[in-house]
């Protein structure tokens, strides 16, 4: 445990935990947070993860607790009642808080997702105790002061204490201000002396004064005198005081009987409570760092999605995919130095430490995470001189500690591997300590310089190499991480770009072997072909969002245009019905008042009878004729024809599809669509839709317009702004909102209010549950205060 421990320290756990510990200030969260380890067995990394996802997904939807959850650890002041302690101020108000915190989160989590069963089983196994949380806030104002009303004895009790009190200060305001005792005073005051009221005498009148001496002053000029008017009264409220005490203490006696009496509430309350302190601290870590649950599993894979490291500035940090496991299960990393080869290892080692502890890791979402039964890593320089260590040898220390103690599902992580000595040796020390780790099947990621340990990865199945990229031109690292590619040292093109004499780099070039030249010309193909290779992908991952993007927006084109379609029937539809019904209304009102003249006997009553029939008949076949129409409309033609040119607005065109003029309101935009208004519906419609309609049949569709449009406005004129559907049920108010927001579409009425009160919210929830697949809604929200707030729908129509 000390060696994993130590390991800990190296990839920068601790950091993550004292991170993680700053969201709460309970001291036993805060000792769990820093006891925390991973798990390493799968499942109870996965329920630990599945705590974290639960209280992320809760703040996210429900916003942070409506109560700090960090309480004082109680348990020992209730058990101290069980044995009939009797417990302080302080101690059964930290009670009464840890009960309402208890509560108010019972509350909370009610309202979570379903699928938050970590969440749900603690709301269900949360007791509630407010008796006890009343009884205790009802007694106890602060930590120093009892309440009057704890107990009518106190009560009284304190009432008798005020009224002497008053007395007393009566009768010694009266003698500071008599002429008789003025000249004898220091000062006119009353005060305190040994919890009794007294006044400032000179000393010179002692005798003047009759009562008893409580104080001197430092110069002797003065003594505090008690009058012996007020000596009884003084004594008194002395033993008012002390049954006051007595009753203090009985009524704490009390309250702590009652919190015994609940110790089993009491205990399970604030074992969930600190579980959701502990929860909820994980989930604000994972929101701060922007991270993801990764998907676990015990094959030693890792597939980390654009990783950041969490303790790397968010702005500057490169986010990198690190792949791991399966085909291959070392990674040789090589590149320049500064170049983010140790912040990759730290990376790798800290996400595996991370995931498998419940913690939710900064890379995108489905990332895979291993969970491993061991984790080391020697990273840095341990050289000591009081133990007589070189570099290499510190490093050999940690190497052969990790030897000894490494297995099959362990992750191995080495900083520059077999460095500091000869290089020669150092590079075959190395390959044969990842050759022993390969046949421990350990996982294991070495960074290095050696080229020796390149081939090594090129030649050996399951061990691959990867390299940091290193921008030449610039002199600086991208931090990149290319799986895959061996990187180069550089040490030529950097000293060349700082000014070495070029003489000294032919001669370093004539030095190296052939075999050395060969090789870096092999790395130096393979990164100028990934560079290519990484460009042609670009462009085809480009081309492919672009194709897909233009894909999806011809499908939006095509459902809006069906949507739009869809619309200015339905409004058509409306728009007959509305001068349908007032042609009703208006025959209605003829055929009564000619029943009313017949009934008179003004005109033959065979005529009338003629009339009434011929004008119902009128009437009859004027419905056949919307509806002929409006079926008409239902069923346009497919026809094609040359798209109009030099369209103004004010120009009447017919939308050909739809077999419907309207008038242009805008020019033809770049991509060729036209914004027009057919009746009272506007909308966009691509130019090839369109063609223009003659100047007389354009005069004669805008006064059929205006006529259309009064007789609207007629029928919209009274539609209010609002409606009331409180005390009806679901249904019934339904089928009035909805004909409601029939009627302001129309009138173009927006926004509107829905008034539903608040009550239990099943009738506001029930209505916008509706709201949100009608057709004409584009939005809804509560009411604000001084809107009605929960008891009113504001609803923004389209």
């Amino acid at each position: 445990m000390d060696k994993q421990n130590k390991a800990f320290k190296v990839l920068e756990f601790d950091k993550i935990l004292e991170r993680l510990s700053s969201y709460t200030e309970s001291k036993d969260v805060k000792k769990r947070i820093e006891e925390i380890v991973p798990y390493t067995e799968l499942d109870d990394a996965r329920a630990a993860q599945k705590e974290t996802t639960e209280a992320m997904s809760t703040l996210l939807k429900l916003g942070s607790p409506p109560v700090n959850l960090s309480v004082e650890n109680v348990l020992g002041a209730v058990k101290r009642t069980e044995r009939d302690g009797v417990l302080h101020t302080k101690e059964l108000m930290n009670i009464s808080r840890l009960l309402y915190v208890a509560r108010r989160m019972k509350s909370y989590i009610d309202e979570s997702a379903e699928e938050c069963t970590i969440l749900h089983g603690i709301e269900e196994a949360i007791i509630t105790a407010k008796q006890l949380e009343d009884r205790i806030n009802s007694c106890i104002v602060s930590e120093n002061e009892i309440a009057d009303d704890a107990s009518p004895e106190l009560n009284t009790i304190r009432r008798k204490i005020r009224n002497l009190n008053g007395k007393i200060k009566e009768n010694l305001n009266s003698m500071i201000h008599s002429t008789h005792y003025k000249k004898f005073l220091q000062d006119p005051i009353v005060t305190m002396r040994s919890d009794r009221y007294v006044i400032p005498v000179k000393s010179e009148y002692r005798g003047e004064v009759n009562g008893i001496v409580h104080d001197t002053s430092a110069s002797g000029a003065t003594l505090f005198i008690e009058p012996m008017s007020v000596v009884n009264n003084n004594n008194e409220i002395r033993d008012l005081h002390t049954k006051e005490q007595q009753e203090i203490e009985r009524i704490l006696a009390e309250l702590s009987a009652l919190v015994a009496e609940n110790s089993h509430t009491i205990f399970v309350d604030y074992k969930y409570v600190t579980e959701l302190d502990f929860m909820f601290c994980k989930g604000r870590l994972s929101l701060d760092m922007n991270a993801n649950e990764p998907v676990l599993n015990d094959k030693g894979i890792i597939r980390y999605k654009k990783a950041r490291h969490p303790l790397i500035d968010k702005e500057k940090v490169v986010a990198n995919d690190i792949m791991l496991g399966g085909e291959y299960d070392t990674l040789v990393i090589t590149g320049p130095n500064t170049g983010g080869k140790t912040v990759t290892l730290k990376t790798i080692g800290l996400f595996s430490i991370m995931a498998a502890a419940g913690l939710h890791i900064p890379a995108q979402d489905n990332s895979e995470a291993a969970v491993f039964h061991h984790i080391f890593a020697d990273i840095g320089d341990e050289q000591s001189i009081e133990q007589s260590l070189s570099t290499f040898s510190s490093h050999m220390v940690n190497t052969v500690s990790i030897l000894e103690n490494i297995d099959f599902n362990s992750l191995a992580l080495f900083d520059e591997l077999g460095a500091g000595t000869d290089p020669t040796e150092g590079a075959a020390l190395a390959i044969s300590i990842l050759e022993f780790l390969r046949a421990r099947k350990a996982t294991t990621v070495a960074t290095t310089h050696y080229s020796e340990l390149k081939l090594f990865a090129l030649s050996t199945d399951g061990v691959e190499n990867a390299s940091c990229e290193f921008d030449v031109a610039t002199l600086q690292p991208t931090y990149k991480l290319l799986i895959g590619v061996p990187g180069k040292s550089n040490a030529f093109a950097i000293s060349r770009r700082l000014g070495l004499d070029e003489r000294i780099i032919d001669r370093a070039n004539d030095i190296l072997s052939d075999e050395d030249i060969k090789f870096e010309d092999v790395i130096t193909d393979l990164e100028q072909n990934r560079a290519k290779a990484r460009k042609e992908a670009d462009e085809a991952a480009r081309m492919k969002r672009e194709l897909t993007d233009l894909r999806k927006q011809i499908e939006n084109d095509r459902i809006k245009l069906k949507e739009n379609k869809s619309r200015i029937l339905d409004e058509a539809r409306r728009e007959a019905k509305i001068l349908v019904m007032d042609a009703k209304d208006e025959a209605n009102s003829i055929i009564r008042d000619l029943e009313k003249m017949r009934q008179q006997g003004i005109s033959n009553g065979g005529n009338l009878d003629k009339k009434t029939s011929a004008m119902r008949d009128k009437l009859k076949k004027k419905e056949d004729t919307i509806d002929k129409a409006m079926a008409r409309a239902a069923k346009p033609k497919k026809t094609y024809v040359e798209p109009p040119k030099n369209l103004k607005p004010g120009a009447t065109v017919k939308i050909v599809d739809m077999n419907q003029e309207a008038t242009v309101l805008k020019e033809p935009d770049k991509n060729g669509n036209v914004r027009v208004q057919a009746g009272i519906i506007k909308m966009d419609v691509h130019i090839t839709n369109l063609r223009k309609v003659e100047e007389k049949k354009s005069k004669k569709l805008a006064e059929k317009y205006v006529r259309s449009t009064r007789a609207f406005e007629s029928k919209s004129k009274n539609v209010s702004t609002e409606v009331d559907v409180r005390g009806q049920n679901l249904e019934e108010a339904w089928m009035n909102v909805e004909k409601f927001l029939d009627d302001c579409y129309l009138a173009g009425i927006s926004p509107v209010s829905i008034i539903h009160g608040k009550g239990t919210g099943i009738l506001r929830k029930g209505l916008q549950g509706y709201m949100k697949k009608h057709r004409y809604v584009k939005s809804f929200r509560n009411g604000r205060y001084g809107e009605g707030e929960d008891g009113v729908t504001i609803v923004e129509l389209k």
